[in-house]
């Protein structure tokens, strides 16, 4: 199963505690796929929300390549609609709004199918805290690991 991954938001590992994944379909224009298979995307800042009942990718940049149309340039930053069962939605739906719980979207990729997906995730927001936390043990991890390769073998 062959995966081209597009672009990652790295920002929402380090600011949500990832609960439930999630692979859904997204609505795109043609001039879109192709910045996306240029890799010209950007997830930096995006979220998911509902709208009218249906979960919507919001804030998220795919650039305009300039080899296609020209006269229509369109809004990098347009809300996207996502393509999810009926049964997802609205688990989504009553996790969102029950639990006080946000959708992030993680990754954006080209499946076996050449299909656009997106990675969305139910997350849990993080404390400061727990922030400082995890990089501490990140940064033990990485020096013992440093450690037991520098140690020499006699």
């Amino acid at each position: 199963m062959a995966i081209h991954t597009i672009a990652h938001n790295k920002k929402a590992r380090h600011d949500y505690e990832i609960l439930e994944n999630y692979e859904a379909g997204i609505v795109l224009a043609g001039s879109e796929v192709k910045a996306l298979r240029a890799k010209r995307a950007n997830l930096s800042d995006a979220f998911c929300r509902f709208i009218q009942g249906e979960l919507y990718l919001i804030n998220a940049h795919i650039a305009h390549l300039e080899t296609t149309n020209r006269h229509y340039v369109p809004d990098t930053r347009v809300p996207r609609k996502l393509l999810l069962h009926k049964k997802e939605l609205q688990k989504l739906y009553t996790k969102v709004h029950k639990n006080g719980l946000t959708i992030v979207p993680l990754k954006i990729y080209f499946n076996a199918r050449n299909l656009v997906k997106v990675n969305i995730a139910i997350a849990k927001g993080k404390k400061l805290h727990d922030k400082r936390a995890d990089l501490k043990a990140k940064t033990l991890e990485r020096e013992a690991l440093a450690a037991m390769k520098n140690r020499s073998y006699k």
